[in-house]
């Protein structure tokens, strides 16, 4: 059973009319922007909740899709390349005084599903950020679209473990794609405040938790087909050593990130947790099977001690946990009993118990951005 952490999903946006804003040349470029303001309107309607389209309607209007994930994941499949196309013309003349007026006009502005208090929980309302720059637009899109193509890969998972490990590497994809060129523009504006959804460090932190949650779906297929308990526990453990690393970036060390959300970083710890036990269970019954009870107890005896201290807050997470842990709690009463009318064994601790070794054997599914490749001329 996997933890859920939907709180990426959750961003708000304020209304953009690109007509309004540019002044088009010709009637194919109006006929563009007027495209752009539609196909973006759905996606504001959606995650601000300010549609009134029944299900029915948004059913007929997806082409039959019945999956409201899904049914994002084609609005923004529709919008992104007529923005990719933007982007691509407004980069050209970037240093035009008018564009640069006509950007800022855009007000581009985002709420964050990241920071310390997040908008459902403040009677304020959320706070939003405005950057000048088509590239916020582009990256906090490709940000929400990475965040429903997790959520759509859990919901597949009761049924098809081998797509929903592939919706997450796709995610992973989305956002190693942000990390690593996505977002540049935006990168050496340092005195422009951004929520953490546009930095570096939150996005390919969003690709290693992916990356950890398409390998636990890809570790539900091998315990169905049976797969050793040695290779087991490596997968898992492979599963803590995405989220380390993903811990080492979310440090407080950088002013962008000092109003990170608390539920992410507790996110991250009781996921790590949770499958660091997984792991240890599985090197407890290999070296059962080896013959080393004592050592066995001692690695079920250090992880249940381990677990314990990092109980969640999350009554959701804590359940899944406090269950993991009755199990353990139970594998090892049944060993100490084993090992006292049978085998006498001494038992194991400290350095005498065995390192854990991982392995990581999922790779991101590469995002390729699409351009709508329309011409669009300004009155500059």
């Amino acid at each position: 059973m996997m933890l859920h952490f939907p709180d990426p999903a959750r961003l708000k946006t304020k209304k953009i009319v690109f007509e309004d804003v540019f002044a088009a040349l010709d009637c194919g470029t109006l006929e563009q922007l007027k495209e752009l303001s539609s196909k973006r309107r759905a996606i504001e309607e959606t995650i601000n909740a300010t549609s009134s389209i029944t299900e029915a309607i948004a059913r007929e209007m997806s082409g039959g899709l019945t999956s409201q994930n899904e049914q994002d994941l084609q609005k923004l499949k529709h919008y992104l390349p007529l923005l990719e196309n933007l982007v691509f013309h407004v980069d050209m003349v970037s240093s035009n005084s008018q564009m640069v007026r006509w950007i800022s006009n855009l007000r581009i502005q985002w709420a964050s599903a990241l920071t310390s208090t997040l908008p459902f929980l403040n009677l304020m309302g959320p706070k939003f950020f405005q950057v000048n720059d088509i590239r916020f637009e582009l990256g906090m899109n490709l940000f929400l679209y990475g965040a429903i193509l997790r959520e759509r890969a859990l919901e597949v998972m009761p049924e098809d473990l081998v797509q929903s490990a592939t919706l997450f590497r796709e995610a992973a994809g989305v956002y190693h794609h942000l990390s690593h060129g996505g977002l540049s523009s935006l990168q050496s504006a340092n005195s422009v405040q951004r929520p953490p959804e546009a930095t570096y460090s939150v996005t390919t932190v969003m690709s290693l938790i992916c990356l950890a949650e398409a390998q636990i779906v890809t570790i539900m297929k091998a315990e169905q087909k049976r797969t050793t308990a040695g290779l087991l526990g490596k997968l898992h453990y492979g599963v803590s050593e995405f989220l380390d690393e993903a811990t080492s970036l979310l440090h407080p060390r950088t002013s962008e990130l000092k109003d990170i959300s608390p539920r992410l970083l507790e996110y991250i710890s009781s996921c790590k947790a949770l499958h660091e036990l997984r792991s240890q269970k599985y090197l407890a019954e290999e070296l059962r099977a080896a013959g080393q009870v004592g050592v066995a107890i001692g690695v079920l005896t250090e992880a249940l001690t381990n677990a314990k201290k990092r109980t969640p807050g999350e009554e959701s997470w804590k359940d899944v946990i406090k269950k993991e842990i009755d199990d353990a709690a139970e594998a090892l009463r049944k060993l100490e009993s084993e090992n006292e009318f049978v085998w006498h064994d001494k038992i194991a601790s400290g350095d005498e118990l065995p390192l854990p070794q991982g392995s990581r054997i999922v790779k991101i599914v590469p995002y390729h951005p699409t351009r709508c490749e329309a011409p669009l001329v300004f009155k500059l």
